[in-house]
């Protein structure tokens, strides 16, 4: 009677276990179905051969799953940290941060690239993302413009590292973009000084957009305020010079009709000085 008692206790040991092995396995499918953010494939991913892994990050990133792209491109390089898969994995990883809006991941990601592979057929993309990641932050002129030489450098490189690549013409255009930016930075500062009758502070901010960013959008606008400045100043030859070098650059412009009116009220005319250091900038403007 007790051995059938030992028995029928065993049985039901076993059958409970099972029970409970069920409920916990029903437990954990419940919850892989309701998480949202976990990767149903990363019990066989330790497994998955590299181009396996990396095939399955661009289809993530074709369909849009970003997040799943950049968990199958981090894999990679965990587990082959030395294939050819892992080299493009940390450059499309760094394209998925950016993509992301997380631009110093990318800028990390790519300047841990370009370390590594400097020489590679995908540099010239590498650094091109970082000049966009730099880009991307570039704030308003009210605000710090270190972002913006940051993009200026990484984009320069481009220019000058990868000059036969297709990022190229891009680069230049934000290159453009964020010298702009900078003399606008300048004019902002230069119009602070200006409206407070600080005429030689504002002067040496107009000074640096003429002469540091001749080729920006903002050079016009600073000629007309050396004029201003300087014939507030009762400097008159350098804003003669300053309206004479804005008259032959732009012509029609309102800044140059507003220029020349503003001296001829004082009995003046726009007259270059060839010793002033505007009419040697003149020579290196748009229109020159």
């Amino acid at each position: 009677m007790v051995l059938a008692v030992s028995v029928d206790l065993k049985k039901s040991a076993r059958v409970f276990a099972v029970v409970v092995a069920a409920v916990a396995g029903s437990a954990l499918i419940t919850a892989c179905q309701n998480d949202p953010d976990i990767d149903i494939t990363k019990l066989t991913a330790e497994t998955d051969p590299p181009e396996v892994l990396y095939n399955q990050g661009l289809a993530n990133l074709n369909a849009g799953k970003t997040g799943e792209a950049a968990r199958k491109f981090e894999a990679l390089d965990r587990q082959h940290p030395f294939s050819e898969y892992a080299r493009k994995a940390l450059v499309m990883n760094a394209f998925v941060s950016y993509r992301n809006g997380q631009y110093q991941e990318a800028i990390n990601a790519t300047g841990r690239y370009l370390n590594l592979y400097p020489q590679s057929e995908d540099a010239a993309y590498a650094q091109y993302i970082q000049g966009l990641a730099y880009t991307k932050q570039i704030p308003a002129v009210t605000q710090d413009q270190k972002p913006a030489l940051k993009a200026i450098e990484a984009m320069q490189a481009v220019v000058d590292k990868y000059p036969d690549s297709q990022y190229v013409e891009d680069a230049q255009s934000k290159i453009r973009f964020a010298r702009d930016q900078l003399a606008g930075k300048e004019m902002q500062v230069g119009r602070y000084y200006l409206e407070r009758k600080e005429y030689l502070a504002a002067v040496s901010r107009f000074r640096t957009v003429v002469e540091q960013y001749p080729n920006t959008n903002q050079v016009e606008e600073a000629l007309a305020r050396l004029v201003e400045s300087y014939y507030a100043m009762g400097v008159t030859s350098e804003a003669q010079t300053a309206a004479a070098v804005l008259g032959h650059n732009y012509p029609d412009s309102q800044w140059y009709n507003d220029s020349f009116k503003l001296l001829q009220s004082g009995g003046l005319e726009p007259r270059e000085s060839g010793g002033s250091w505007i009419a040697r900038a003149g020579k290196k403007l748009i229109g020159a």
